[in-house]
């Protein structure tokens, strides 16, 4: 059950200028490695997303959706302000973990991302942080 650091989502209207910041002051590199697919044609999230990395860790720049939530039904929308990311291996058991610690959270399913498992809630100060499983 064990998370680990997987991206940071920074949501924006300027998907191409802060790609372009990020690779060009901060030397990050786009990537296609290890990046979700997007279900753009079923009307979940149809924004644009510049995937970057470090070579270690994803940064994933993604267009602002402030009715992404409405339109899935889900309480947290995580491409309204952004999110961290965690992956686990075991997401079952993490959410019964949440369950037990009183945190609420929405099972995202894989209705945005083809293939990860996604889970979202807040931190105490309202930030959303996204646990996800890969599929298989």
């Amino acid at each position: 059950m064990r998370a680990r650091l997987h991206h940071i989502n920074l949501s924006t209207e300027k998907v191409e200028e802060m790609d372009a910041f990020y690779r060009e002051v901060l030397g990050l590199e786009a990537t296609d490695e290890d990046v979700p697919a997007l279900r753009n044609d079923e009307g979940v999230y149809a924004g644009d997303v510049a995937f970057v990395s470090d070579g270690h860790m994803h940064l994933h720049i993604a267009r602002k959706d402030v009715q992404a939530g409405f339109r899935t039904g889900q309480l947290v929308n995580p491409v309204m302000k952004g999110h961290v990311a965690y992956r686990t291996d075991d997401l079952a058991a993490f959410k019964a973990h949440l369950e037990a610690e009183g945190v609420p959270f929405a099972d995202w399913g894989d209705s945005a991302v083809a293939g990860w498992h996604q889970i979202y809630f807040y931190d105490p100060e309202g930030n959303v942080i996204e646990v996800h499983e890969r599929d298989g």
